[in-house]
């Protein structure tokens, strides 16, 4: 393989591919050659090195004939929740064993016809339901970070994008997709030293995305730098009719928001994110952000958002709840996993039981409960309404701000197999980055700093609804600040 065509971003790649100094094919190459190297990762549920090289032929070709689309000829990952025409897509669970859907989703089709190149279908906590990347029936994935050469411990890569923020940050593809329900790019983008960008609700379509959380669900791109995902997301978003969700607004340049000072920009400072039990080091990441963004011309406004510790609880029941709805229709009869019963009951019964691990079995039978006749009122009805407050919260805060910024996680990368005894303190993970998700903003987690372990820490901006220009320009702002050069001991061709 050849390192130095791993260490470009997706802006240098573009580039070098248009002017003719690289091609499409050796840039492939490369990566299909990396992608065999990092195995170990465990980032990849399925490789597709023979499509990805037919991809790359037809690349070529475009870009010979001055036919390009904005990703041609950039390899990328495609978590394995969007469904992709022809090859296997699992959600990471046993029950959509031998899924091979008969359509492409919105986000992959419009990633493929910008020119993208894929290859492979990334791994996940089964059905997107986790913070560890430790629920996958296929095994964990690993963070590529070690807080030291001589580190033996294997750390996780965040959940439930893990497969793509691993392989991404290896160098194992330029860019990859993920989805975020309530905080699954932001997290383990911070957790793996990568940018991961959560656009607006309804930016993106779920069309063609196997569904967690309805009124939840985003997806979005998990890069190397701030341009890369401005890049990657203006490919990938767009009104979709097929989605209800999707909103009939224009992509704007991304790209080309890029660049401009920050003089004029209020950014706001919620006191609800200083949690108890914050380690020093993020709270010092957070102080350090804030002067950052000072010296970049930013006013710097103290504000409150005085439902946010309500956020994390209203989520694990709404998101359960919408759950427990969307997985009923895995049931053994129509594709995927079948264990054979005596009666049509007993059926559902074991292929449910064999099918779901778990994590997802907990969540269903949570989300179930909160949706049954006697505490519909008493727990989902409630978490609905503290949602509303939650979003009425940001809402009073744009009347100050242009923008917020907080830190993305509570805490660096843990080890594997920590707080897996624990489901809380699992949960716990999300608890910065869930009520920008409840309030459907986008969002971005830029890294910023390293641990006193050596692991990542990222910055998180949140902005106003459709925004997606000044989260991108904060987040340019911190990244130039930050100058971020951490590079992780598994690395591509090192």
């Amino acid at each position: 393989m050849n390192s130095e065509l791993l260490r470009l971003t997706l802006a240098e790649a573009r580039n070098k591919l248009r002017s003719k100094e690289i091609g499409a094919v050796e840039l492939t190459e490369s990566y299909i050659e990396a992608v065999e190297a990092l195995r170990p990762l465990n980032a990849f549920i399925t490789e597709t090195p023979e499509q990805a090289m037919d991809m790359a032929k037809r690349s070529e070709a475009r870009l010979a004939s001055g036919e390009a689309g904005a990703m041609e000829g950039i390899p990328i990952g495609m978590k394995d929740l969007f469904c992709t025409e022809g090859i296997l897509t699992t959600a990471a669970s046993h029950i959509l064993d031998g899924f091979s859907p008969a359509y492409e989703s919105t986000v992959s089709a419009n990633l493929w016809n910008a020119g993208a190149v894929m290859l492979g279908k990334t791994n996940l906590d089964e059905f997107a339901m986790g913070s560890s990347n430790m629920t996958s029936h296929y095994g964990a994935v690993e963070n590529p970070w070690r807080t030291s050469a001589t580190d033996n411990k294997k750390y996780v890569p965040g959940g439930s994008s893990g497969g793509s923020a691993s392989i991404v940050a290896a160098h194992g593809a330029i860019a990859a997709t993920g989805t975020d329900t309530g905080g699954s790019i932001r997290q383990p983008a911070s957790f793996c030293g990568i940018v991961g960008m959560k656009p607006t609700y309804g930016r993106c379509s779920r069309w063609g995305v196997v569904a967690f959380a309805s009124s939840l669900d985003q997806a979005g791109p998990l890069t190397r730098t701030v341009r890369d995902a401005a890049i990657m997301l203006g490919a990938m978003a767009g009104h979709d009719p097929k989605d209800s969700t999707s909103v009939d607004v224009p992509v704007p340049d991304y790209e080309a928001a890029l660049g401009g000072d920050l003089r004029g920009k209020r950014i706001g400072v919620p006191k609800e994110y200083r949690i108890d039990g914050t380690p020093i080091e993020i709270e010092n990441l957070w102080n350090e952000g804030v002067e950052w963004l000072k010296a970049a011309g930013a006013e710097i406004v103290d504000i409150s958002l005085p439902h946010t510790k309500y956020a994390l609880p209203a989520y694990y029941i709404v998101a359960p709840a919408e759950a427990s709805s969307n997985l009923a229709r895995y049931d053994g009869v129509r594709y995927g996993l079948r264990e054979d019963g005596d009666t049509l009951q007993e059926m559902y019964e074991n292929t449910r039981g064999a099918g779901f691990g778990e994590e997802v079995q907990r969540r269903v039978m949570i989300g179930t409960y909160v949706l049954s006749a006697g505490y519909y009122d008493a727990y989902y009805l409630k978490a609905q309404k503290v949602r509303t407050r939650i979003a009425d919260d940001f809402r009073n805060a744009w009347e100050k701000v242009d923008a917020i910024l907080t830190p993305t996680t509570p805490s660096a990368a843990f080890a594997q197999g920590e707080k897996m005894d624990d489901p809380i303190a699992m949960y716990l993970n999300d608890v910065l980055t869930v009520p920008a998700s409840m309030a459907g903003l986008p969002a971005i987690s830029v890294p910023a700093g390293l641990s006193r372990d050596g692991l990542p820490l990222g910055l998180h901006v949140i902005g106003k609804p459709f925004d997606e220009e000044t989260v991108f320009l904060v987040g340019q702002h911190l990244e130039d600040a930050a100058q971020f050069s951490g590079q992780p001991q598994t690395l591509a061709g090192s």
